[in-house]
Order: C-alpha cells, then structure tokens, then sequence
C-alpha cells in the first residue's frame, strides 16, 4: 500500500471549483506521485520538503522561463564559440607551375611510312619489294595448277615489283633515329603528327636551308612586338661547310625538326598565351584554347607568304592592334624623356596655393587633349607661374579629370596625379605586355553584340553595331572579395530580384549577427527555408550545422527598397555567382576607385543595361521594373559578357588608357611568365 507524504493532497481532500475540477487535481496528483515513484535515482520515501519543491518546480511557469532563458543563453554561448571556428576562404593565389620542355624522342618518324610510299614522286627511283607481305604467286607455289587450270580458291594473284621514288626529307630519314629535342609536350605531338602525315621538308630544299626559313626565323626574331619573348623561338643555322653526307643529313634534319618545333611554340604561345591562367589563382576562370597544331604547320608548309601566315596566329582584333601599336610607340619613345614630376601628398582644392600649380600645369599641357588645350588656351597662356589655384585653371583641370575619366571636381589629389604624372615608358610597356597576354586568353572573336567589363577600369561597356557603346561606372570585388575573371553569356534579366544570399556570407558576415540573435533573418527581411522550399524561422536553424555543411538551407533577401540588388539583375549563370545588377547605394559610383563590393558587378545605370541586352526601350524596363513583382525577361540572342582584367585598354577611339593594379595580378602574371622564362630557358 501506498502511503501519501504528509501535506499531499489526498483523494478524499475537499476540493473547490466543482466536481470536474476535483476530479482532474486528483488524477494530477496521482500521476505525478506515480512518476516520483518511478524515478530509478529515488531510494527512499521523499520527504515533505522533497516533494513540495517538486510540486513548485511543476507548477511555477515563472520558474519554467528563467529555465529556458537560462539554456538559451548557454547554447548561445556554444554557438558563439563554435561560430569562431567557421569560416568560408575567399579563393587562393597558387605558385605557379608552368608547362615544361619534355624531351621529344624522334626514333618513330626514321622509319619509311606508308605515306611515304603512297606521295607522288619526286626524286630518285629505289626499287622495293612490295610484295613482302603479299601471298605467294603460282609460280613460287608447288601446288599450283598446271596452265589452263583454275587457280587455288586461297591463291593471291600475282603483283609485280614496285617502283617507289623516294623524297629528299625520305632519304635523311634515318638520321632521326635516337635524336631527341627539347620541347613541350603538345608541340612534340604536333610535329610528330605533321611529318607522319606530311613526310616532306619545309626548311629546306635541295640540302640548302631555304628562303621560307630564314622569313620565318625573321619573324621568330620579331616576337617582342607582340608581347613575346624572342629567345622562346630562337633557331641556329646549321653549319655545313666539311660535313660528310650523314653528319650533313643530320645537322639538316636537325635543323628542320627544331624549327618547326619553334614554330609551334609560337603559335601556342601566340593564340592561347605562354600562362595558363587558371594556375594563377582561383580568381582565373580561363580554360585554354585548344589548337590544332598539325593544321597550322600544314598551313606555314603550304603558304606563299610564310611570314604574313605566322604572324596571322596573333590576335586579329582591334584591341589587340591598338595594343600592339601603343607597345612600338612606346619602346620608340625616347627614353631619356624628362619625366614631370609633382611632389607626393600633394592636395589642392580651388583657392588654395601650392608651389606644385606649375608642375601640374605642365603635366596638363603634355598629356591633355587638343581639344581640351585648345578650349582652355586663354588659361594656359596667362598663366606665368603663379601659385594660386584659380577658377580658370580649376576649368582645365575639370576638364583633364574628365577625359581620365576621373570625378571632376577641380580637386587634386593622388588619383589626379596619378593621372598627370603617369607612369614611366617601362611601366607602361609592361602592362601592355600584359594586356596582350590576357587578350590571348579570350575568343578571338569578342562578338558584335557583347559587354565588356573592365575591373581596373570600373567600367562596363554594351557594344552593338551601328550604335554609340553605352559606358557606365560600376562597382566591383574589394580586395578581399575579388571579382573572378572569366567570361559567360547573358542570358536573364530579372526585376524586383529577390537576393539569393550566397554560403560564404552566411557564415563570414550573418553567422556572428546570428549567434547573438537568432531572430536576425526574420527581422531583417529575409526569407529562410529548408531545401526542400519549407519556410522555416531562423531562430529554428541550427546555423553551426549549417555553417558546417551539415545542413542545407536557402536565405533570401525580399524585394524591396533595401533589398541589395536594388531594382534589377542581368544574369549569366556562372559557378562564381556573379552578375551584374543595381544597387541602393548609389553614392558609391562618386568615388574614382570603386572595389567595393562582395564581388558582383554593381551597375551605375541598370535599366540603360538592361534595356540594351533586351533590345528594348528603356521606358520598357522601365515599365517592368514598376509593376513592383519578383518576375523576368529572356535575353534573345548571344550576348557574350567579359567579366576582364586589364590595366592597359584601348578605349573605342584606339587610345591606350591605363590602370591601377587593383587587386595585384599584374604582379602574378608577371611572376608566372617568369618561372615560364626559367623552364624554357
């Protein structure tokens, strides 16, 4: 039998409220003796005391939320220490590993081939058994049939030995046997392709280096006009003189097999570029063009101006002759030109003085326009070495700010004297160096209808036939959240976008806001929901697990006047998830550098974009953009866009403007065809 602690309700016990109510209270309180009954840690009957601070724990909801407050804030706790542990990598900068010179074994090509045979004729007759491998005729055969009778159902007829002239280039065949050269691997391949199919000499001609040689060594020679390095291509003559005919055959063949696999390199270099870009860094998203190298030496072999057709493989773009242009105007530049020069930290706003108003003077009138020296001449003229800052040279300054495209505000300060003062010929000279071999890492062909955007440059540019380009400012990556260089083709515009917030903000930027207030999300205007499109709260996610992979979850940010897209986003799905798109903080495209976002492309004038992509009218997009709902609009056609990096451009005039090096790369580029140079050297 049981017996009740004293001061526990007992059944019997008077209860006010009613019989339902009594009823209840009693079978709570059995249940809840049952249960402190059961508890395995109880070994003994608890006492009054006991039992009553159970009662209170049970029926104090006061209690119960000091509890749950209190476990709430210790998992807090957990989860602020956890979330210091996470944190998503921006992609990494690699040393990089050039492409090697391998040794090409040319043993397989000493042999006579069946090409060889099957080529017209072209010089001594050999007579050769042919019928080596053929069956026996019915004279060789004992069992043949007498005259008259039918022939041997297995019997080949009878073939008569073949006349075989064998070539120049046949006859030197054997001097390849054991000869190796040093070479990359694809050009080892494409030579041994091209002579197996084209078992001919290029080079030379009648045991002489002939005249297509020495053209296209002229043009090997000529490499560092387009950005190339001459020493990658360099070829010796053979010397001949008191050779005997094998080791003069030798030193011809020789010869023959290195220039064409110099010739090789060249084109790869010249069509796809020495660096690979994706071994830069995780920024680069460039595959390599795939060339067809027994296809351009077959084209060099067959050429009636060899050297025009070695030059075709370049780039055959405007850009790339503006390019190559500003680098032969600049090397012919004097070097020993007095460079301006104006003293560093200096600043200068209208009305003040400064004892540097000459040499900033001097710099507008030797890299300003005609145009604008001609406009301002009256300014300039009476001018005589004042230091004050006037209204009349504020003008010529707003002036030259503008066609640097810099903010003109008459203001000097270090990106207006960066402007002025510009950058040594050997500075320059590199970033175009540069700028050709990126170029070379894209189609050739940029498209008719295309976006160019510059990073360096913060400028986004629509391209269409019989139009004037529209140019605007954009936003780009800061430092530490870098702009990928890759191109796509755009294919959406969206209105009223919902932002889809991307993993690594999540847990770089939202996941701290989050650990002190799991409500965040829900306040903030976002939309959390589970894989599957369940919309679930964000105090309910376990964001550890998330941040840890463990869990999937989508966050979105609303339409909206807040929303970070703004109004609008042109899409070219990619796997860097960048596009370009509006943006609330139009502040931001005042300022001269504008790497300031989390790697998308920041549109100073959307709808002008988007209503170019569309081949619509801008009151159109306009006009989308108003109905205030989350919807789209497909991009007909193709449309390439560039999302690039270059620190020297030519503008849509042919001028070559440059850049600063905003996120370093000139720099990496710089050190990869380095280690290229010590490989191949």
């Amino acid at each position: 039998m049981v017996r009740l602690p004293k001061g526990f309700p007992h059944l019997d016990t008077p209860f006010s409220g009613g019989p339902s109510a009594r009823y209840v209270t009693r079978r709570l309180a059995c249940s809840v003796l049952a249960l402190s009954l059961a508890l395995p840690v109880v070994t003994a009957m608890p006492d009054t005391a006991n039992a009553q601070g159970f009662l209170q724990r049970l029926f104090n909801p006061d209690g119960n939320r000091l509890r749950e407050k209190q476990l709430r804030e210790q998992e807090t706790t957990k989860l602020r220490e956890k979330v210091r542990t996470v944190h998503v990598s921006a992609p990494k900068y690699f040393t990089y590993k050039p492409d090697r010179p391998v040794a090409i074994d040319l043993s397989s090509l000493s042999k006579l081939t069946t090409a060889a045979i099957d080529k017209p004729a072209v010089d001594e007759t050999v007579i050769s058994d042919a019928t080596a491998n053929s069956a026996p005729t019915s004279a060789e055969d004992p069992s043949a049939a007498a005259d008259g009778a039918a022939p041997a159902v297995n019997q080949a007829p009878s073939v008569d030995p073949v006349t075989v002239q064998l070539s120049e280039f046949d006859k030197a065949r054997s001097a390849l046997e054991g000869v190796q050269i040093r070479a990359l691997k694809e050009v080892g391949e494409g030579l041994i392709g091209f002579y197996r199919e084209h078992p001919n000499f290029v080079w030379i001609d009648e045991g002489a280096v002939n005249s297509r040689a020495d053209a296209v060594m002229g043009g090997l020679a000529q490499a560092d006009a387009y950005g190339l390095d001459p020493q990658d291509y360099q070829v010796e003559k053979p010397l001949l003189v008191g050779l005997d005919d094998a080791a003069r055959a030798n030193a011809l063949m020789t010869f023959e097999m290195s220039l064409s696999a110099a010739v090789l390199t060249y084109v790869l270099d010249a069509e796809r570029g020495r660096v690979a870009a994706d071994r830069i860094s995780g920024y680069h998203d460039l595959p390599r063009h795939e060339i067809d190298l027994v296809a351009a030496l077959n084209g060099l072999a067959g050429a009636d101006n060899v050297l025009a057709q070695l030059v075709s493989h370049q780039p055959d773009n405007a850009q790339f002759q503006a390019l190559a242009a500003e680098l032969a105007r600049l090397r012919a530049q004097d070097a020993a030109e007095d460079q301006i020069v104006i003293a560093p930290n200096t600043f200068l706003r209208p009305g003040m003085s400064s004892p540097e108003l000459k040499n900033i003077l001097a710099a507008v009138r030797k890299d300003g326009s005609p145009e604008l020296l001609d406009k301002h001449a009256d300014a300039i003229l009476a001018y005589q070495g004042d230091e004050l800052y006037t209204p009349e040279l504020v003008a010529l300054v707003k002036g030259f700010q503008k066609e640097n495209s810099l903010s003109a505000d008459g203001v000097i300060g270090k990106n207006t004297i960066r402007a002025m003062v510009g950058e040594t010929n050997a500075a320059k000279i590199s970033k175009v160096e540069l700028a050709m071999e990126r170029l070379r890492w894209l189609p050739e062909a940029l498209g008719d209808r295309r976006v160019f955007i510059n990073q360096p440059a913060f400028t986004a540019t629509y391209y269409e036939p019989g139009t004037t380009p529209l140019s605007m400012r954009v936003v780009v990556g800061k430092k530490s959240n870098q702009t990928n260089f890759f191109y796509d083709t755009i294919e959406v515009v969206e209105y009223n976008p919902y932002w889809g917030v991307p993993y690594s903000i999540i847990v770089n930027e939202m996941l701290p806001k989050l650990a002190n207030d799991p409500s965040y999300l829900d306040r903030a205007g976002y939309e959390v929901s589970t894989v599957g499109g369940r919309k679930v709260s964000s105090a309910s996610v376990d964001w550890y697990a998330v941040a840890s992979k463990k869990q999937s979850i989508n966050v979105r940010q609303y339409p909206g006047p807040q929303n970070a897209l703004g109004e609008l986003k042109i899409l070219f799905p990619n796997k860097h998830h960048i596009y370009m798109h509006d943006t609330p903080s139009k502040s931001l495209f005042k300022r001269d550098a504008r790497a300031l976002s989390h790697g998308c492309v920041r549109l100073q004038d959307p709808r002008a974009m988007a209503a170019a992509v569309l081949g619509k009218s801008r009151e159109y997009v306009s006009g989308q953009v108003a109905q205030g709902q989350n919807h789209q609009d497909k991009v007909a056609g193709n449309i390439p866009v560039y999302v690039s990096y270059f620190t020297a451009w030519p503008d849509d005039n042919g001028k070559v403007d440059f850049f600063n090096d905003v996120y370093d790369r000139d720099l990496k580029l710089s050190e990869a065809i380095k280690a290229t140079d010590d490989v191949r050297g």
